[in-house]
């Protein structure tokens, strides 16, 4: 259920408190930067640098002639030769499809014909809605049920709608329909048996967790498996829509609540998810995959904000709403004036908007402070009804002054989208968040959200630099209205944060005519026929149905026959054409005098009945909102609580876990290590070809590192020595490290230039000659990132790739070394320890107490070095030994 604690909650739309602007936060402080606006009004007037903004039906410019001349004396006549005629092709216009005779002679009857019958269509759904209306309020709303319904849009509270909506589902016997568990829109059966075996599981681990279990051997497994069913029993029904327990219609044959099956459902998941978390009996690795499966699996949740000019201060409401519950979701996106509302819902903590979504709020609306005969000037002479530098300036105390996207995350942890159009016709929207456009500053993109043809003219995003000043963001496009478009960007959204679950707050006023749900929607059930009926009888919803398809069809054979004119160089068949609603669609009822302010600043009175009501259409949906909200916050919570801890320096560690890096430091010291008595690819002594656990893993390209037999002890060298660091390796080798600490380890082993090259197939007459793999790689492969050289090329001296290799070393410190240690810090040994936190330690140059050798900057050392190596593994230069490089 959602929170309803009142005293966390900001003041109430009408009461006194939320009037005194004084309360509002930073009410005095406008985040106006100038020299952000300088740099924003010179990216304004720059010449666009998008090449279809061009005319280019406009005639090309004649060349200029020069006259040339040695002196004033002297002119230089040079004979031109007469250029042969060309046949020039006929210029198209910029609309190349719309050529043809017929296409001429039938597009203006076609269109007159089309637009006769959409505006005969358009009175009989006015008329159909109004028989529609007439019906309900004189036939289904009647008597008692009537007296509920208004005392039920008569409450202030949510607690105060719930017990209004209790009873009314009391008198019309919609508790009677919660007891019962067959519904036709979701699988009962299922549900009910995943309830049972959730609660049987979850008692089991339960008590194993309190120690009840049996002591015999038998018993030390069951915990294990009790634990584990019922993970798997988890990530098998916690999925989006699992079995149809998220269908809305489950929602709307009731004012509160659901089928009783469906909220215990609910319930032990979030128990059963609960239990998980705290366990003990799973591993942290475990936990860390098992929510991630459930995250991708469950989706996430979002926020969606129409445009509809001023009719986008309905948003704030619903927010309110979603606020005062604890219920709003990470992700926001908002359009044209929903941008507006988005960019202050991402950049103020919860406990400031409490004090903001207010009404004195509508002291801080003033984008439409001008006066009639200014505007109608400014758009005589720029074509558009508002400036763009002023607007920018108002609307930076939304965004707290020219904060990022990134910012904005890091501020609050909401993640912002607003939908950006580009007045290019031919490039794709974006939808601009801190992972698209990190540095892009907010204000800039609600600006080119909300730029309407006629209203405002396209504008220039801007991103920040380093040293905080502005430039213009993406070569200095111009971009307009993303409502045009895109108002409701669901498919982006599941793209980048995998949202699967919408809470479309929808005001447009063109759209907001034509919403009807014949069966009900969420916290509105149908009152005909006790739920079963349809609003307005079968008739009337089949008739509002088949008028609305057949509106749509036309405006779509309009739109692929391209007979819509283009007014302003917009297609504006969009705005009708796109999807306007969600999983969950709020729709804030709207009064007649909304569209003679359309284009005006709200007073604080208005502004507090659009508060109000926008309060009013949330709440139906708050509880269908808090079921959902449950689950995946558990979920995310056991994502954050399983994630690895990271360091905060920016480097590898943001990549990598502490494991991860701890498994390059030591596999950076085994790799060294191994080079000082046998090939560091090979594997065991066996003539199996697959690879020991810790050893890299297989090559690509179907390459494979064959095994050699165990290498004899050199004759140059201590019989003691030899078995104490075989011995050292044999012990590192018993772990099993992860693929990650292996492909460390491989990267090493090919960084570092100590590493033994492995020997070829040419076998010697004594018994130390062993066989390698012929590591051979044609021109086929050279773009690849690696090469195997073959034997016939591993006989190139050191001499000719020392530089190159050198350099490999020296880059690859970033994965193996630490890249803060200096040549200077390393001690006499030639080992840089790192302090204990890092849990390693890495080697440089030099050679380290077990006879492991690496190479140092110099190359004479390195030659030196290198021979020692080869005499110390009893290998004879003419060997030819192969090599990997880089």
């Amino acid at each position: 259920m959602a929170d309803v604690k009142k005293e966390t909650d900001g003041p109430a739309p009408y009461s006194a408190p939320a009037f005194d602007f004084t309360l509002l936060p930073d009410f005095d402080n406008d985040f106006v930067i100038e020299d952000d606006f300088t740099q924003f009004s010179r990216a304004l007037a720059a010449p666009e640098n998008s090449p279809s903004a061009e005319d280019l039906t406009a005639q090309a410019p004649k060349p200029r002639t020069f006259i040339t001349a040695l002196n004033d004396w002297r002119p230089i006549h040079q004979r031109v030769r007469r250029r042969r005629k060309q046949k020039r092709s006929a210029r198209r216009g910029r609309d190349e499809t719309r050529e043809g005779f017929v296409y001429i002679l039938l597009k203006w009857p076609f269109l007159i014909v089309a637009f006769g019958w959409l505006l005969f269509l358009s009175t009989s759904y006015l008329l159909t809605r109004l028989y529609i209306y007439l019906y309900e309020h004189w036939v289904t709303w009647r008597g008692r049920r009537e007296r509920l319904r208004r005392n039920l849009q008569s409450t202030n509270t949510y607690e105060e709608w719930v017990d209004a909506a209790k009873e009314l589902d009391k008198y019309l016997g919609n508790d009677a329909w919660k007891m019962v568990d067959e519904y036709a829109y979701y699988d009962s059966k299922t549900t009910r048996r995943v309830i049972e075996q959730l609660a049987k599981l979850r008692s089991r681990v339960e008590s194993d967790e309190t120690g009840n279990s049996n002591s015999n051997g038998k018993a030390s497994h069951e915990p294990q498996k009790a634990v584990e069913e019922l993970r798997g029993l988890l990530e098998a029904c916690v999925k989006n829509n699992f079995v149809g327990f998220e269908n809305p219609r489950l929602y709307s044959e009731t004012y509160y609540g659901t089928k009783d099956l469906v909220q215990s459902f609910v319930d032990e998941v979030e128990s059963s998810l609960k239990l998980l978390l705290r366990t003990k009996q799973i591993d942290q690795e475990s936990k860390r995959t098992m929510f991630k499966h459930l995250s991708s699996n469950f989706g996430r949740t979002a926020l969606c904000l129409s445009g509809g000019a001023t009719f986008a201060f309905y948003h704030f409401g619903v927010a309110k709403a979603l606020l005062d519950a604890n219920l709003i979701p990470e992700v926001i996106t908002g359009t044209s004036g929903g941008a507006l509302v988005a960019a202050l819902l991402a950049t103020r903590t919860d406990d400031e908007l409490k004090k903001l979504l207010v009404p004195a709020l509508a002291h801080r609306i003033t984008a439409c402070h001008d006066d009639t005969l200014t505007w109608i000037k400014r758009w005589y002479r720029t074509g558009a009804r508002f400036d763009s530098i002023d607007w920018a300036q108002r609307c930076a105390w939304f965004c707290r002054g020219s904060m990022t996207f990134r910012e904005a995350y890091n501020r609050t942890g909401r993640i912002l989208n607003v939908s950006c159009v580009p007045s290019d016709p031919h490039s794709p929207t974006i939808l601009a968040n801190y992972l698209t456009s990190p540095d892009c500053v907010i204000w800039s993109a609600v600006l080119a959200s909300a730029a309407v043809p006629g209203i405002l003219n396209p504008v220039v995003l801007m991103k920040k630099t380093r040293d905080g000043t502005l430039a213009p963001y993406s070569f200095g496009h111009k971009w307009k209205d993303g409502s045009l478009r895109t108002d409701i960007p669901l498919k982006t959204l599941n793209l980048h944060f995998n949202v699967r679950f919408s809470i479309v707050s929808q005001v447009n006023p063109h759209i907001n005519l034509f919403f009807f749900s014949s069966r009900g929607s969420v916290g509105h059930p149908v009152t005909h026929r006790r739920g079963r009926g349809w609003r307005g009888g079968f008739l009337g919803s089949a008739t509002e149905q088949y008028l609305k398809l057949d509106l749509t069809k036309w405006l779509k054979v309009l739109r692929h026959l391209e007979l819509l004119p283009r007014p302003m160089g917009q297609d504006w068949s969009e705005i009708w054409l796109q999807r306007f609603s969600g999983t969950i669609t709020i729709w804030p009822k709207s009064i007649p005098s909304d569209f003679y302010h359309i284009l005006s600043d709200p007073s604080p009175q208005r502004l507090a009945r659009m508060i109000h009501v926008g309060q009013q259409s949330t709440f139906p949906n708050l509880n269908f909102i808090a079921n959902r909200a449950k689950l995946e916050r558990l979920i995310q919570q056991g994502r954050r609580a399983t994630r690895p801890a990271r360091t905060q320096d920016g480097g590898i560690a943001n990549i990598l876990s502490e494991d991860d890096i701890r498994g390059l430091l030591r596999s950076s010291r085994r790799a060294k290590d191994d080079s000082a008595g046998a090939n560091p690819l090979s594997t065991t002594s066996s003539s199996s070809s697959s690879p020991r656990p810790g050893s890299p893993i297989a090559l690509p390209l179907g390459f494979s590192l064959a095994a050699t037999p165990a290498a004899t002890p050199p004759t140059d060298v201590p019989a003691t020595a030899y078995s104490k660091s075989t011995n050292n390796r044999r012990d590192e080798r018993q772990d099993s490290p992860s693929i990650s600490k292996r492909l460390s380890g491989w990267w090493s082993a090919l960084a570092s230039p100590t590493s033994p090259r492995p020997p070829s197939r040419k076998s010697s007459g004594d018994g130390g000659a062993r066989s390698g793999p012929p590591y051979a790689l044609t021109d086929q492969r050279s773009t690849s990132m690696f090469e195997l050289r073959s034997p016939r090329e591993q006989t190139v001296p050191r001499e000719r790739r020392g530089s190159f290799l050198q350099e490999i070393r020296r880059q690859s410190r970033v994965f193996v070394g630490d890249s803060g240690v200096e040549d200077e810090e390393v001690d006499a040994g030639g080992v840089a320890e790192l302090d204990e936190s890092d849990g390693a330690e890495f080697e440089l140059d030099g050679t380290d107490e077990e006879g492991s050798a690496a190479f140092g900057d110099d190359e004479e050392e390195s030659e030196a070095e290198e021979e020692a190596v080869q005499r110390y593994l009893g290998r004879g230069e003419g060997e030819g030994m192969g090599t990997v490089v880089g």
